[in-house]
């Protein structure tokens, strides 16, 4: 599930966090802090305070500029709980997230035991330090005579277990009421090594999680390692692959020539006319693979100085592969990054002409044994391992002689390859050409399209 942040809410948060760090600045040091958090630069000092001129570089920032600027204070400055916690909730409802409801969450926290957890008492309480606010006042305390949520949870939680169960722990840390993405995190920590380094431990936690988490189409997925522990990520486990791409071969201007330099590694070289080829390399994480992510990749093996400069060039290079000949898959690309020009960066990236399969062999000569679909048109990494493939199929999918006869053959390899990849993961959606010849009945159709496919729980990939 995703959606938009609430931009009015996060600007009156980034208000408060900057209008803070101005005030403790000079008039020399606002310059400094406003491009390190990505802020219009405020207007010059003479006949302005330091407030106004503040204000002024915030009110320059547009929306569509909000997130990044939030990212860079959560990133960068020193911030109370109660500051984080708000940004973070304010961006985290804009992305991707599993809904995990209270039901399931009351029903995991009483069969939850996390004495091994406990065993880690510096490490536990820095995990909770990283999701909670334990405490919103560092004077209450000593003001009010009574004890903070951290004092409670190391009294009745470690150094006493028996007085708190782990319903009332998530009972007093909010758990139950919390947003979705924080609780999500939550759990991912709960999993994680540098808080649990004890890989049996690990594993007996994430399989008392995903008892629970399991009916609700979620769980903590084992998606590599990290300094010789396993990895585990909170995931849909719908039509998810549970595996990570290693190489996305895309963008061909014709049939790759591929070979492995090591085999072992599964690494791989273009021998011949690399510059007809695409190769995306790099680890793709749990959100799937962003156009932010595809650029910056463009950008640094290209060392191209500007961003914007570097998406036109990876645009155009990708459009530079789509047939001539086929104006449907020519709108459907345009019309993707057209649709959500907005909010580019955090949007799936749309690869044209990806291989699904390769073999070094022709099809004729494989014969009955060969591969179908070697190639698609379009595909894109969604969270939690989601892959969508999309395709514009022209009278050539179905037909023979040019169109004018009806090809049942060609159409049955087409439907078995369709079902392979629907059965190791893929979610396959097919577009007919005419559906998308005309782009202003096309642009109406996919913008619907999108939005329902992005938009969609975890759940409803199942």
């Amino acid at each position: 599930m995703s959606g938009q942040p609430d931009l009015l809410q996060l600007r009156t948060l980034i208000d408060h966090v900057f209008s803070t760090r101005a005030r403790a600045s000079g008039h020399k040091d606002l310059p400094d802090l406003c491009d390190r958090l990505g802020l219009p630069q405020p207007p010059p000092q003479e006949g302005n305070t330091k407030a106004q001129r503040a204000d002024a570089s915030l009110a320059a920032c547009p929306d569509t500029d909000l997130p990044a600027v939030a990212e860079a204070i959560l990133a960068g400055e020193a911030l109370t709980a109660d500051e984080r916690n708000g940004l973070q909730d304010t961006l985290w409802a804009g992305r991707p997230h599993i809904p995990i409801p209270a039901r399931t969450r009351r029903e995991l926290a009483q069969d939850l035991d996390l004495s091994d957890h406990i065993r880690y008492a510096d490490r536990f309480m820095a995990l909770l330090d990283s999701v909670w606010v334990l405490e919103h006042d560092v004077f209450g305390e000593w003001l009010t005579n009574q004890p903070s949520l951290r004092s409670n949870i190391e009294r009745h939680f470690i150094r006493f277990p028996d007085d708190w169960s782990t319903e009332t722990l998530f009972e007093e840390l909010g758990a139950f009421e919390a947003p979705h993405p924080r609780f999500g995190q939550f759990l991912e920590r709960l999993a994680s090594s540098a808080y649990l380094p004890d890989e049996p431990a690990q594993r007996a936690y994430v399989e008392t999680a995903n008892r629970h988490l399991q009916p609700i189409g979620a769980q903590l997925r084992h998606e590599g390692d990290q300094d010789g522990y396993p990895l585990f990520h909170l995931v849909g486990h719908g039509r998810g692959t549970g595996r990570r791409p290693r190489n996305l071969i895309f963008a061909t201007l014709g049939k790759p020539d591929i070979r492995f330099t090591s085999a072992l590694d599964n690494d791989i070289e273009i021998a011949e006319r690399a510059d007809q080829v695409l190769v995306y390399d790099r680890p793709v994480g749990k959100e799937g693979l962003r156009w932010h992510e595809l650029r910056a990749w463009w950008q640094e093996t290209r060392q191209i100085p500007q961003d914007q400069d570097a998406g036109k060039a990876l645009y155009d290079r990708m459009e530079a592969c789509l047939p001539s000949n086929s104006p449907g898959q020519r709108n459907l690309f345009w019309l993707y990054y057209r649709i959500h020009r907005d909010h580019l960066d955090d949007a799936p990236a749309l690869l044209p002409e990806i291989w699904i399969h390769w073999d070094p062999k022709s099809v004729r000569a494989r014969g009955d044994n060969a591969l179908k679909n070697l190639r698609m048109d379009f595909l894109m990494l969604l969270p939690g391992g989601h892959r969508v493939v999309l395709e514009v199929d022209g009278l050539q999918h179905y037909t023979r002689n040019q169109g004018t006869e009806p090809d049942s053959g060609r159409y049955a390899a087409t439907m078995a390859g369709d079902r392979e990849l629907t059965l190791r993961g893929y979610e396959v959606f097919r577009f007919g050409h005419d559906e998308l010849r005309d782009r202003d009945r096309a642009h109406r159709l996919l913008t619907s399209f999108f939005q329902q496919l992005l938009d969609r729980s975890p759940q409803q990939r199942i």
